[in-house]
C-alpha cells in the first residue's frame, strides 16, 4: 500500500469503478458519490472514473488500480441481476469476494455499492426504486471511502 499520501497534505485519490450493465440506473450511485465526497473535504478532480463492461469486471480492475499505489480508496458500483440464463449468485459472490481479496491484499480500502437482488425485474416501479437506493448507496460509500480513508491516515501517521 502506498502510504506517502498520507503524509503530506495532499487528499488520496480516490477510484470509482462503475459497470455499464444498467447504466441509467448505476449512474445514480456515481452522481451521489460525487456530490456527497464534497462534504468531506474532496473535490471532483481528487476522484477518477473509471468503467467496466459488467460487474463481473470490477475486481480485476480494482486490483490493478490498487497495485498501482495512486489511491486511498476504491468504490466499486454495479448491479448484478438475475438474468434468467445463468444463475447470478455465483457473479455476484465472485465480485463480492473479490473486492474483499483485493483489499486484503493490496492494503488498499475497497467499497461496494455493488448491489445483488434476488428479484430484479424492469418494470417501471422496480427500476425506480432501484435508481433512488443507488442514490443512497452512492452517498454511504462516500460517506465509508472518506471515513476509512481518513482512520487508515491516522493510523499510518502513529
Amino acid at each position: 500500500m502506498n502510504t506517502s499520501f498520507f503524509f503530506s497534505n495532499e487528499r488520496p485519490r480516490i477510484a470509482f469503478i462503475q459497470a455499464c450493465w444498467h447504466r441509467d440506473i448505476v449512474d445514480q450511485c456515481k452522481t451521489s458519490f460525487l456530490e456527497a465526497i464534497k462534504e468531506y473535504g474532496y473535490s471532483a478532480d481528487d476522484i477518477d472514473l473509471f468503467e467496466v463492461p459488467g460487474a463481473f469486471e470490477i475486481p480485476l480492475h480494482a486490483k490493478r488500480l490498487a497495485q498501482s499505489g495512486r489511491y486511498g480508496g476504491i468504490v466499486a458500483a454495479g448491479l448484478v441481476v438475475d438474468g434468467g440464463i445463468y444463475r447470478h449468485e455465483f457473479v455476484a459472490q465472485a465480485v463480492i469476494t473479490g473486492l474483499m481479496q483485493v483489499q486484503l491484499e493490496t492494503g488498499t480500502p475497497v467499497f461496494s455499492a455493488v448491489l445483488t437482488p434476488h428479484h430484479f425485474h424492469s418494470g417501471e416501479e422496480h427500476v425506480k426504486f432501484f435508481r433512488e437506493h443507488f442514490v443512497v448507496k452512492g452517498a454511504e460509500a462516500a460517506r465509508a471511502c472518506a471515513e476509512t480513508v481518513r482512520k487508515l491516515s491516522e493510523l499510518v501517521a502513529r
